[in-house]
């Protein structure tokens, strides 16, 4: 185990599939470290809705969520509605935030989002953003920032909109460097986290959907077989034109 308990991290195991060995998508898959990484699936539960517990829930929960520190009567605001950020707009409503602001450049994702909690939707298109989000707060901006896509833009409107003494809780995978505005967070006391999941939090996001405390079927907007693959990543490629959340494809 590493420092922490941080288990995407262990010295012995960690982030495998995918990284240190290449990922599948296959009939069957041998799974390193079976024995302490794979929980089985509750009779009479979709699996599914299970899928979305391998990667995006708990990603948009730990490090957006519970990184962020979300608190009751928070106003929140997420920063890309792609299937992390709708999990961290699922997940973020288990700490019951006052108001919670989901900002992407998709209508279709926007609308989504107000079907999923969100009480306020903008369209980041107009490059208008920050000065929206300063407006709906009345000039204070937001509690928690959760970054979820990865781009220099996105992050540069975290850090314009967060209160002081709010955090930035960093979800998206950067490929560039960001600008950090030092000069203008330390004197605000802004906290800025980061993280790759550890899935700890796996186990009670199961109990959560096997109650249906939370949809996570409704993430899946489309369904292929194995034999039309190509296709299925043809349609997540163009998600935005072919209005795609996540795909599911099965071996039926």
């Amino acid at each position: 185990m590493s420092k922490k308990g941080l288990y995407a991290h262990c010295h012995d195991g960690g982030w495998i599939l995918g990284h240190l060995i290449d990922g599948t998508q296959a009939e069957y898959v041998r799974i390193p470290y079976a024995d302490t990484s794979l929980h089985p699936i509750p009779d009479g539960v979709d699996e599914t809705s299970m899928v979305m517990l391998s990667d995006i829930l708990p990603t948009g929960f730990e490090i957006g969520v519970l990184n962020g520190q979300v608190q009751p009567g928070d106003t929140i605001a997420i920063i890309g509605a792609g299937p992390v950020g709708l999990s961290a707009l699922l997940t973020s409503q288990f700490y019951s935030p006052a108001e919670i602001i989901m900002v992407d450049l998709d209508e279709n994702r926007l609308s989504i989002s107000k079907e999923f909690g969100a009480t306020q939707t903008i369209n980041s298109a107009d490059g208008k953003a920050v000065e929206k989000i300063m407006e709906l707060t009345n000039g204070k901006g937001v509690d928690v920032a959760i970054e979820a896509v990865g781009i220099p833009a996105t992050f540069n409107i975290c850090q314009e909109i967060v209160t002081p003494g709010g955090t930035i809780a960093n979800v998206g995978v950067h490929g560039k460097s960001v600008e950090l505005h030092i000069e203008n967070l330390w004197i605000r006391n802004v906290k800025i986290t980061t993280g790759l999941v550890s899935t700890n939090t796996t186990p009670m996001l199961l109990k959560t959907v096997q109650a249906q405390k939370i949809e996570s079927e409704k993430l899946i907007t489309h369904h292929f077989p194995m034999n039309d693959m190509l296709k299925a990543y043809d349609v997540f490629a163009n998600a935005a034109k072919e209005q795609a959340i996540k795909v599911i494809i099965s071996n039926d």
